[in-house]
């Protein structure tokens, strides 16, 4: 596959075992606690438990993306679409974050270094439209997710192309990939290739495939039965 050609949705391996085991997990709802915990009161969500690495979860495919090819397309619902390749990405005001991880599979990394553009920063350029209400995520190896624009807007929240101080990598979602801290891990988009403003939701790949749309870790959002 050529370096700029993006693998379409149904070439997915949607019936890889990791894909069957996770909406297996959603119908039993698998590591759900019962109970809720509020990030003032707690630093990690319930049912969760910290480790020291950081896992990998992918659909079967890590592209390759070089940053003389990488392009982010920012469309929809915004009065100035624009179209990025690296430089201008790169040109644009640059961030340090640090941050706690929350993967929906029970593991927490904690004080992850980040450095990027904030989705802050990003909305000013681009000025969503007043009747946009949700974003959807589309990354370079055909997997999608949506967010409130609330979420997407969130302080913290940042287009990383770093980690712990060096380019973030092939496997993490590299040369860029959304964080959003608050919410489960899947809604932070590796490989991020285009982002769509929306007036009405549009559930993503996981979502479709009984994960909660909303996905807070204090809540413990983890599948659609708890919506």
């Amino acid at each position: 596959m050529a370096d700029d050609d993006a693998p379409r949705d149904e070439n997915l391996p949607r019936d890889s075992k990791l894909t069957t085991t996770k909406q297996r997990w959603a119908r039993e709802g698998k590591f759900l606690t019962g109970k809720a915990t509020r990030p003032e009161e707690d630093r990690l969500p319930p049912g969760q438990h910290l480790v020291r690495d950081w896992p990998v979860l992918d659909l079967g495919i890590q592209p390759h993306i070089p940053t003389r090819v990488w392009k982010l397309d920012i469309f929809g619902l915004v009065e100035n679409p624009v179209a990025l390749d690296w430089d201008a990405f790169l040109a644009l005001p640059q961030t340090r974050e640090i941050t706690d991880i929350h993967c929906v599979t029970t593991w927490t990394r904690y004080d992850n270094g980040w450095e990027g553009v904030l989705v802050r920063d990003l909305l000013d350029l681009v000025m969503p439209k007043p009747e946009t209400r949700f974003v959807v995520l589309y990354s370079r190896d055909g997997y999608t997710t949506n967010l409130k624009l609330e979420d997407f807007a969130a302080e913290d929240a940042i287009l990383a192309h770093s980690w712990e101080g060096a380019p973030l990598t092939r496997e993490h979602g590299g040369p860029m990939r959304l964080v959003v801290p608050h919410l489960y891990f899947w809604k932070s988009a590796k490989w991020l290739q285009r982002i769509e403003f929306i007036a009405s939701d549009r559930r993503g790949f996981w979502e479709e495939r009984g994960y909660h749309n909303h996905a807070d870790p204090w809540k413990e959002e983890r599948y659609s039965g708890d919506e």
